[in-house]
């Protein structure tokens, strides 16, 4: 017979059932530590990718929350129950792909992970689901929970049921911003403002950044293994497009070790660390001091300052002047060395002029220029705007100094003279001084300065009416101007470039009114002026390769009243279920994200789409769209079948 033990409280058990007890108590000690090791180690992460910085610390600010929870359930005398144990045995599976979600958005590539910026949505939305439903399986009365825990955990999970049901709050901007420089459709100055955008806005600017973003896609493309090869291709082609700006040499990312050309010549031989210049890791034949004591190849440093920077590279330090010193000393002991080791230097091209000259002739001509501006004679000014359109159009630096010499307010009032070519000349130069953002500013406190480029834009010659519309965009990245252009009537001669103008014009004209539209009076005012019928237009000419572009425009007119009534009144609907049966990938996310928003406002949008044939394409959607579709899809099945049941 088993041998009874005594327990406290006066109770007996056997040594069996003893030996489960402790058995019980080592694995709830076991798993409930794991989940704390869990939520202290996602505790320490870092930062994250700008992209999904806001969903990561969002989800970590709720994870630290079950803390209490945990401790309470630890502090238990009794064994913890079956259900307890399954429960938190899910709950652990849930945070372990939590953290395997927050490392790849700290680690890995940032332009992937803009690209992918929806995928990654959907993947959050999925974490969501998982966490909630761990979270909602909790027995409290098993456990006796506090009432004070058990309703922070409950509302913990109210609040990752709102965020996997909300609407998208992706930057729209950014989204725009990529669905530009990957389409390879422009390659005109416009998109340099687009690209020196979006470096800013990824945070891959600095020559750092950059370093460690070529290091994150490289191994994004040995992780593949030749899979997604297209996808690859263009986040490699957009990161190139980075280092030009910042002065990088392009190289190749996947097969190139970042070897310097000057290590690969002779191998054997190590070249002192000092010789190497920090922005190329090539050994120096020019070196120069800047002004934070810190020394670069001549040429390099040219092209960081050439990129509008303002900073040392190496120190991060912003510097007190943009002039360079030669290091003699240096380039003595690098000819010094070169000779004793027989290392033969790579040659250049004669050394740039002394940069701090350089850049007083050129600023004493650009000032010479903008005086010619306000000249009484036709033949100067011509020549002179002329000459200033191509200054801007040439480097960041340019932009600055035209501005800092006073170039903008002559330029805006050169906008009204009865001119065309200087009105072409004129508006063209301030859409490429506008990429920088300062410049941005000064133009849009000019008085009349958006009159004047709408005034070109319902006037001018061609050319100059799609640089206005180009202008008109650049400037209204700024949400102030927005209001301002669509008060000042500038959006009805867009709509009217959108519906006359050539194919530059109208993929001009579309870029500034969705950008504008993205106000809400401005959606009414575009309403008004008749852009339902070009973007209709857009849509039935599929050859023009704006079908994206309308659909978007149409996703943000759906969300206002008379948006949809507008839609309401043609055929609209007929023409989103074509799209969703048969149009590319992206077409149908676009055309189903429209309908699901006129759905959500009005059910007869649903019930037309449904006697149209929609529900089986949907369904496919569903299950083998795009990331975004198949979301947007199982959204509106949900909502069409709440309707039929009405």
């Amino acid at each position: 017979m088993e041998e009874p033990v005594v327990i406290e409280g006066g109770g007996v058990v056997g040594k069996h059932e003893m030996a489960n007890v402790s058995s019980q108590d080592e694995v709830k000690v076991n798993v409930i530590q794991e989940l704390m090791d869990v939520i202290k180690a996602v505790g320490s992460f870092g930062d994250f990718r700008r992209t999904q910085r806001k969903e990561c610390f969002n989800l970590m600010r709720r994870i630290k929350l079950l803390v209490p929870l945990l401790e309470e359930i630890s502090d238990l005398d009794e064994p913890l129950p079956e259900s307890a144990h399954t429960c938190l045995c899910n709950l652990k599976k849930a945070l372990a792909c939590t953290m395997k979600l927050l490392k790849i958005c700290r680690d890995a590539s940032k332009i992937y992970l803009a690209f992918e910026g929806e995928s990654f949505m959907t993947r959050f939305h999925a974490l969501y689901d998982k966490l909630s439903q761990a979270l909602d399986d909790i027995p409290y009365d098993e456990l006796t929970i506090s009432d004070e825990v058990k309703e922070q955990v409950e509302l913990m999970s109210v609040q990752l049921k709102r965020a996997k049901r909300r609407t998208d709050t992706q930057d729209i901007e950014l989204a725009m911003d990529m669905m530009v420089v990957f389409s390879d459709k422009d390659d005109r100055n416009a998109d340099s403002a687009i690209l020196e955008r979006l470096a800013k806005k990824l945070e891959l600017h600095t020559i750092q950044e950059l370093k460690e973003e070529t290091i994150a896609v490289r191994k994004l493309g040995k992780e593949r293994n030749g899979q997604n090869a297209e996808s690859t291709q263009k986040i490699i082609k957009l990161l190139n497009k980075f280092k030009q700006i910042a002065g990088l040499e392009v190289s190749d990312v996947l097969n190139d070790l970042a070897a310097p050309k000057t290590l690969e010549k002779c191998p054997s031989l190590a070249i002192p660390h000092e010789f190497l210049c920090p922005i190329t890791l090539e050994i120096m034949t020019d070196p120069v001091i800047v002004a934070s004591g810190q020394t670069y190849e001549r040429e390099s440093i040219q092209k960081w300052f050439e990129a509008n920077h303002r900073t040392c590279p190496k120190t991060r330090e912003t510097l007190a002047h943009l002039s360079v010193a030669p290091n003699f000393a240096l380039k003595n002991l690098i000819l010094q060395w070169s000779e004793k080791n027989k290392f033969e230097l790579p040659k250049k091209e004669a050394s740039i002029a002394d940069a701090d000259s350089s850049t007083t002739e050129q600023k004493e001509a650009i000032s010479s220029l903008v005086q010619g501006l306000s000249s009484c004679h036709l033949d100067v000014q011509r020549k002179a705007v002329a000459k200033i359109r191509l200054l801007s159009k040439e480097n960041p630096e340019n932009r600055v100094m035209i501005a800092e010499c006073g170039g903008i307010p002559p330029l805006v009032q050169l906008l009204s003279y009865p001119d065309s070519k200087i009105q072409e000349h004129t508006v063209t130069a301030l859409l490429n001084l506008s990429i920088d953002e300062t410049n941005k500013r000064l133009i849009s406190k000019q008085p009349g300065a958006f009159p004047a480029i709408i005034e070109v834009l319902q006037n001018g010659k061609i050319n100059a009416k799609e640089n206005s519309a180009a202008c008109l965009f650049s400037l209204s990245m700024l949400d102030e101007n927005k209001v301002a252009i669509g008060s000042l009537n500038g959006i009805p001669p867009l709509v009217d470039l959108l519906q006359n103008g050539t194919i530059r014009g109208k993929r001009d004209a579309i870029t500034a009114l969705f950008n504008l539209s993205l106000n809400q009076a401005n959606k009414a005012r575009a309403i008004n002026a008749g852009i339902v019928t070009p973007l209709l237009h857009l849509l039935n000419n599929r050859n023009l390769g704006m079908v994206d572009e309308a659909l978007s425009i149409f996703l943000l007119l759906a969300s206002h009243p008379e948006g949809r009534q507008e839609i309401g009144q043609l055929s609209f609907i007929e023409t989103l279920v074509e799209f969703i049966k048969d149009g590319t990938p992206k077409n149908k996310e676009c055309a189903v994200s429209v309908l699901l928003e006129l759905g959500m406002n009005n059910s007869s949008f649903i019930l037309t789409a449904l006697q149209l044939g929609v529900l089986d394409p949907l369904v496919e959607i569903s299950k083998s769209g795009t990331n975004r579709a198949e979301r947007k899809a199982n959204s509106l099945l949900i909502h069409m079948s709440k309707c039929e049941q009405i």
